[in-house]
């Protein structure tokens, strides 16, 4: 049995839904960006519901900006491609429209039907194929957690309430919709959602709906690499990154995305850097500067491949490059069994790392080429946070930072000189032909 059926039996309507009118909630339409706008009015005036839904609601209700704004419809894919022209339909499991009016791009769904035994599922409950199309009501107890199950109706600017939305906003809590196993079990990246949406909130996680959550965690095996990769980004790449790395940890679901990084937490330094990389990204988001899933990836494994780089060196700093390069190998080809990081992403992730012994060579040549290395600022700003979390040492750091004040290199002290392997005699080179090999003027006579 479904849990639709277990909340509504055969005999039992969905009860009516609350409306709350436009005088007495916040939400208006200046609120919403003009391309949202010309779908929704494009929709009714071609004779269609349409709804903004979910997050854009849930977030204005809260008091903050929304990051986009999603839109539900009795309209299926093909007519809303009628009606623009630049629509383009996406999508296998569920075919969605995309609406394009300049830079802005609206998410078109057509209301979902209810979940039936009929639905292809794998071994472990996981929906498969989902396009069936439903109506209003059975779109809204679809949704995952109530307070994505608001509507804002284009008609008469009211917000459509079926599943107690508005009370667990008031109460500042995220609860799921229907049983919580079983609706982990349909989609188990609800879990994750969780932990994103309470933090970003500020809200807790109702007792029912977390209890399930270490239980299932292993689920997480079952999603495809790939959007594992972009949910990770959504969790960690934020303002609210550390409290979600915590989340995650609390609940069992970090072990099963990042192993590595799980099991590197467990370290006081280990934590301290992973947490100030989380930090100092969300300074820059709020900064409005840019950051990279580069940057974020290199930060949660570095751990694991310093930990590596020093079991193959085995103290012979001689062979660190080497050492760095094959670490980075292994580390990233079993981060990639849990999370498929794309190339674009790798490939300045390794340059990150592989730049970090290099930090310790400051000779005239050496310094000023790694100044101009394309990655060397990110290369930096890695370094900064070691030195911060006690790896790497300040003053290493800060000759660094001295070093790209353009007044020419700072000097190097004896005690750093020595570190950076610059005071040890350099060693004579052999002459190619061995000892026996003598120059011209010292070759023997006839006579000799």
């Amino acid at each position: 049995m479904n849990w639709l059926k277990t909340l509504f039996p055969r005999n039992k309507k969905i009860p009516a839904p609350k409306r709350v009118p436009r005088a007495e909630h916040p939400i208006s339409r200046s609120q919403l960006p003009s391309g949202t706008l010309k779908v929704l009015y494009g929709l009714k005036d071609a004779g269609f519901e349409a709804y903004v839904v979910g997050g854009g609601v849930r977030d204005l209700l809260a008091g903050m900006e929304p990051k986009d704004f999603d839109i539900a419809t009795n309209a299926r894919p093909e007519e809303v491609r009628q009606i623009f022209r630049s629509c383009r339909l996406v999508g296998r499991r569920f075919v969605i429209a995309h609406v394009r009016f300049g830079d802005e791009i609206s998410e078109v769904t057509t209301f979902r039907g209810p979940i039936t035994d009929s639905h292809e599922r794998d071994e472990t409950g996981r929906i498969l194929a989902d396009n069936e199309y439903g109506t209003l009501e059975t779109d809204a107890f679809r949704r995952d957690f109530t307070v994505n199950a608001l509507y804002y109706d284009i008609r008469d600017f009211s917000i459509v309430d079926f599943a107690g939305g508005l009370d667990d906003i008031k109460a500042g809590v995220i609860r799921l919709i229907g049983d919580p196993e079983l609706r982990y079990r349909e989609d188990p990246v609800r879990m994750l959602r969780a932990v994103r949406i309470a933090n970003k909130l500020k809200f807790h996680i109702e007792k029912s709906t977390a209890a399930p959550i270490r239980k299932l965690a292993p689920l997480l095996r079952e999603i495809p690499p790939a959007r594992l990769f972009d949910e990770v980004v959504k969790l960690l790449q934020c303002r609210d990154g550390v409290a979600n790395l915590q989340g995650l940890r609390e609940y069992g679901l970090l072990a099963h995305l990042l192993p590595h990084t799980d099991m590197a937490m467990a370290k006081p330094q280990s934590r301290d850097f992973v947490e100030r990389a989380l930090a100092n990204t969300a300074e820059r988001i709020v900064a409005e500067q840019t950051v990279s899933p580069a940057f974020l990836y290199a930060a949660l494994l570095w751990p694991a491949v310093q930990a590596r780089t020093q079991q193959l060196c085995k103290g012979d700093s001689a062979q660190v490059n080497v050492a760095i390069a094959e670490a980075s190998e292994e580390v990233l080809a079993k981060a990639q069994q849990h999370i498929v990081i794309p190339k674009r992403f790798s490939v300045p992730m390794r340059e990150i790392w592989a730049l970090q012994p290099r930090f310790d060579m400051r000779r005239g040549g050496r310094a000023q080429r790694l100044l101009t290395h394309p990655r060397f600022r990110a290369a930096y700003d890695f370094l900064l946070l070691r030195a911060a979390s006690g790896e790497a040492p300040q003053e290493l750091a800060d000759w660094w930072t001295q070093a790209q004040t353009g007044s020419g290199l700072p000097p190097v002290t004896a005690t750093e000189s020595n570190a950076d392997g610059e005071g040890a005699p350099r060693k004579r080179r052999r002459r190619r032909g061995g000892r026996n090999r003598r120059r011209p003027s010292e070759q023997p006579t006839a006579g000799e």
